[in-house]
């Protein structure tokens, strides 16, 4: 199992369209991917659960992945967040 801390920083937090975006990440690992935002643990990998947490701008998400490719889960999902779900400019 691993887990990594990540900081959500694009403008509208992990709603709707990024959401769906870190979901579809999600469903590319055979792993079980879970997020965690204070004491509140959901499948990565239902959309609903993800947007059941409220996560907005500058919030803290813990990412937890267990299983066969749980490094390369946990990388990807990090650089999708890292990347705002490419609304950098």
């Amino acid at each position: 199992m691993i887990t990594r801390n990540v900081t959500i920083s694009n403008s509208v937090g992990l709603h709707a369209r990024p959401a769906t975006f870190f979901v579809q990440k999600a469903n590319c690992f055979k792993s079980s991917i879970w997020v965690e935002k204070d004491d509140c643990r959901v499948n990565a990998k239902s959309l609903l659960g993800v947007l059941s947490l409220g996560i907005s701008k500058g919030t803290e998400i813990t990412l937890i992945a267990d299983g066969q490719d749980e490094s390369a889960a946990i990388e990807g999902l990090a650089t999708l967040v890292e990347s705002e779900f490419g609304e950098k400019n």
